[in-house]
């Protein structure tokens, strides 16, 4: 009897204790707890996204946005393509890096190459300067004076400035007429120095020199004569392809500028005699690739102008 009782106790224990520490019953609650978080989640995530109305960008492929902007790119160009056609032969606009700015057109036909320190942002008279005038061979008594003092006053002012006020200086200094010039006083040329924004220094250099060209006159008969005889009558013909290349004084450049100072002229360097050579066509300093270069070469020289008749045979 007792043997009995023992047994049946144990396994009553044993049934209770599966009813509690069953793994039925743990695996039961977890899977409750995840579907509980499962579906807490599922409601956060429907609560936060927006209803979509229409298509979302986000949902547009890469290819689609490639082949959008090709197609936006390809419309633009026709567009400007239009644009450009209807503009008048004067004036085009260029877009470069998104920036739109207008170029004149040369006043040459066809498309151009200039020398380098001539761009597309350069002032017109300046342009201008450099297509007809820049290098062409100079021979007129007054006009070679008058290259010679504007390049004298490149040491306060510069190439598109003096040329702006270019008539400013022909009325001042009556169309560069060595005479006049050589009577100008101390009175004249204070009102000369606040209207040509030239120093006091400048402009006594420039009244001494017209002084001396009639020395020059005198002995060589024209001061163009004088200037071209270093040269013996003919234009020298650089072939620089670079700007870089191009100096700012030759051993020809202080030849001249030595005999010019000891015939008593002022501000004459070596490098504004440089400058003078190039403007008055003594040299041509055109790059190879500028349209001017051979243009200026094909100028045939005039030999011994205005030279005494003693001269003119030699």
């Amino acid at each position: 009897m007792s043997v009995v009782v023992e047994l049946n106790s144990h396994a009553k224990a044993n049934s209770d204790a599966r009813k509690i520490l069953g793994p039925g019953g743990n695996r039961v609650r977890v899977s409750e707890e995840e579907k509980k978080k499962k579906e807490g989640l599922k409601k956060k995530l429907a609560a936060d996204t927006p209803i979509p109305v229409k298509k979302s960008v986000s949902s547009i492929s890469p290819k689609s946005k490639v082949d959008n902007r090709s197609s936006a790119k390809s419309e633009n160009s026709r567009k400007k393509v239009k644009e450009l056609s209807d503009l008048d032969k004067e004036a085009a606009k260029v877009v470069r890096d998104g920036v739109e700015t207008l170029t004149l057109s040369p006043p040459v036909s066809g498309p151009v190459k200039r020398c380098e320190w001539i761009t597309q942002f350069s002032e017109p008279i300046y342009t201008a300067f450099h297509d007809g005038e820049w290098g062409v061979p100079v021979y007129e008594e007054r006009k070679l004076f008058e290259l010679l003092v504007l390049s004298q006053t490149l040491s306060e002012l510069t190439w598109p400035t003096i040329l702006s006020k270019r008539e400013v200086f022909r009325k001042l200094f009556d169309n560069f007429d060595p005479i006049s010039i050589a009577s100008i006083d101390d009175k004249q040329l204070l009102t000369l120095r606040s209207s040509s924004l030239l120093s006091e220094q400048k402009l006594r250099a420039i009244v001494e020199n017209s002084k001396q060209v009639f020395k020059i006159q005198e002995e060589f008969g024209s001061f163009s004569h004088y200037c071209w005889r270093f040269l013996n009558h003919k234009p020298i013909r650089n072939g620089f392809r670079y700007a870089r290349q191009v100096p700012a004084k030759t051993p020809k450049s202080e030849l001249i500028s030595k005999d010019l100072m000891n015939r008593g002229f002022r501000c004459v360097g070596p490098t504004v005699v440089y400058s003078f050579m190039q403007v008055a066509g003594m040299v041509n300093d055109h790059l190879v690739s500028c349209f001017r270069y051979n243009e200026c070469c094909n100028i045939n020289p005039i030999k011994n102008p205005n030279a005494k008749p003693t001269e003119a045979a030699t």
